[in-house]
């Protein structure tokens, strides 16, 4: 009550001070059962206003017991992204276009090839630059030619205002700019994206539930 009323001095006077609200994202599957590591970014209509936290410049990717750690890794554009193979045996790192892109890519992503971690030395890492331009590929699925059930994703948000899903399917963002928004998602089983789902913010803490049409695969543990 007490922000709602500062807000609405703050409007009358016209400071043009950006009043801030909280909104709790919920994803869930087809049979309503939360999901981690979807990704949720808010579209805010006041562009100038900045998260407290940006999103990572560089981010560190493993390739453990057959698996990309982590399987999802949240960035912003023009992130540099360290690749390091912890197996003992060899493995590959290739990427290409998330979702229903895989199938209809026309241009090549990235490849390395990292070498087995020997028994008492450290992995050798590789490095990658993601492309910074506005608009590029936003989800990036990464795979191995040699280990084909390997997957791990990549989403460089345009947007300062994203995260991931929570083992409870819930992504929290704080002091988001009062006005209009548009909330997607994002999830690597979701091959046809989900419509952009429309929300105020205001100064009261918003809630919103955004359901996928499929049932995700579950990550081995």
């Amino acid at each position: 009550m007490k922000k709602a009323l500062l807000c609405s001095a703050l409007l009358a006077f016209g400071t043009g001070a950006a009043c801030a609200g909280n909104l709790l994202v919920s994803v869930v599957d087809k049979d309503g059962k939360p999901v981690p590591d979807a990704v949720v970014v808010v579209l805010p209509a006041n562009k100038s206003a900045q998260p407290k936290t940006a999103l990572p410049a560089q981010a560190s990717i493993a390739q453990e017991k057959m698996q990309f750690i982590p399987a999802v890794s949240l960035v912003q554009p023009g992130a540099r992204l360290s690749f390091v193979n912890n197996d003992s045996w060899d493995h590959h790192v290739r990427s290409s276009p998330a979702g229903m892109g895989q199938f209809n890519a026309t241009q090549a992503g990235f490849e390395l090839r990292l070498e087995g971690k020997s028994a008492g030395k450290p992995a050798k890492p590789a490095e990658v630059t993601l492309d910074g331009k506005p608009g590029a590929l936003a989800a990036t699925l990464l795979g191995c030619f040699i280990h084909g059930s390997m997957r791990g994703y990549i989403y460089a948000s345009d947007s300062p205002w994203a995260g991931k899903t929570s083992a409870e399917g819930v992504a929290l963002f704080e002091d988001l700019p009062d006005g209009p928004a548009q909330v997607r998602v994002w999830q690597a089983d979701q091959l046809v994206d989900l419509p952009l789902q429309p929300h105020t913010v205001t100064a009261a803490p918003g809630q919103l539930v955004m359901q996928l049409s499929v049932v995700p695969r579950r990550r081995r543990s």
